[in-house]
């Protein structure tokens, strides 16, 4: 059996996570930060995606390896503040070496928040900036960074961290960002999706159901419909190569369609990236498959980390709220 590792426990070793939070706008951005570069690769199902650098992850293509990945809110306008995360590594000499000097290679997402702050400032270079400066190994979930201003089928959505340490030696882990039109939990009787993955001090998290009475699901959405996404960041120690860090990518994402119903929605921009430490060598194909699973596995948990860990926002309760 692998052991399940929550929050900060589950960051591993040559990664940091740096946010930035703007209550008066509600929204924000988290950058992960592997300066040295890490292999690289992503995978998008969303069909509403906004986006950085995400062809540069294509096994075919040349440059392998990352310094940073940003996730953010702010829609488009948000995409700016990978423009702060190249700074701070241009400044480190962080980069892919060229002639003229190192380019930072910082892919980024976006998730849409727009309108519910009390102000419009979606994030720009400066929180970009900020987050990486502010880059360590102890993770806040819940509201904060790029899960500031999200939502999660109409209850607060958030941040949230969480991961595995295989048999093998390996470790994997998912930080995901939940913005989703989709519902992480079943409007009738209010118990979250793929909750039995929960480990055992997560499920002190769960509030108590008993007076909650709902409705059958039907998949109508009067709430926030074209104004969503959930964004993920798998990362393993395993040294995979840039194709089996796309594998792990497409993998991981079965951990959205676990955890959120429906996912992958013609107004949602859901995304995976995929990070893997070590000279791309790559590891055998049962070691992926491991890998790939437990990836899965850790997004539903994070998922459901960050809806239980939230606070709720003015019109927007938090999952506990509801329940209650």
């Amino acid at each position: 059996m692998a052991e399940a590792l929550a929050g900060s426990a589950a960051l591993l070793a040559g990664l940091r996570v740096g946010q930035f939070t703007d209550l008066e706008a509600l929204t924000g951005c988290t950058v992960v930060l592997v300066e040295e570069g890490w292999v690289g690769a992503a995978d998008v199902r969303g069909a509403a995606p906004g986006t950085r650098e995400t062809d540069l992850l294509l096994p075919e293509n040349t440059v392998e390896k990352v310094n940073a990945v940003l996730l953010t809110g702010g829609s488009a306008f948000g995409l700016r503040a990978a423009e702060g995360v190249v700074r701070y590594l241009a400044e480190r000499g962080r980069g892919f070496p060229t002639p003229g000097g190192v380019v930072p290679i910082v892919p980024g997402a976006v998730l849409y928040d727009l309108g519910r702050g009390r102000v419009n400032r979606p994030p720009g270079e400066e929180a970009g900036y900020r987050a990486a400066l502010a880059a360590g190994e102890e993770v806040e979930e819940g509201s904060v960074g790029a899960g500031t201003g999200a939502v999660a089928g109409g209850v607060k959505g958030g941040l949230g961290l969480a991961g595995y340490l295989l048999e093998e030696g390996y470790r994997v882990m998912a930080l995901v960002a939940v913005n989703s039109l989709g519902r992480p939990f079943d409007p009738k009787t209010g118990r979250l999706y793929g909750e039995e993955l929960l480990a055992g001090e997560e499920r002190a998290l769960l509030p108590d159901r008993s007076r909650y009475q709902g409705s059958p699901e039907d998949y109508r959405y009067p709430f926030l419909l074209g104004q969503n996404t959930t964004l993920a960041v798998v990362a393993t120690d395993a040294p995979l190569s840039k194709a089996q860090a796309r594998r792990l990518a497409i993998m991981a994402q079965d951990g959205i369609a676990r955890a959120i119903r429906p996912a992958h929605t013609p107004v949602d921009g859901d995304l995976v990236f995929a990070l893997a430490q070590g000279d791309g060598k790559g590891v055998d194909p049962y070691a992926l498959l491991r890998l790939g699973a437990y990836a899965a596995d850790a997004v539903t948990r994070a998922i459901l980390r960050a809806v239980l860990l939230t606070e709720g926002a003015p019109g927007i309760p938090a999952y506990r709220d509801l329940m209650a």
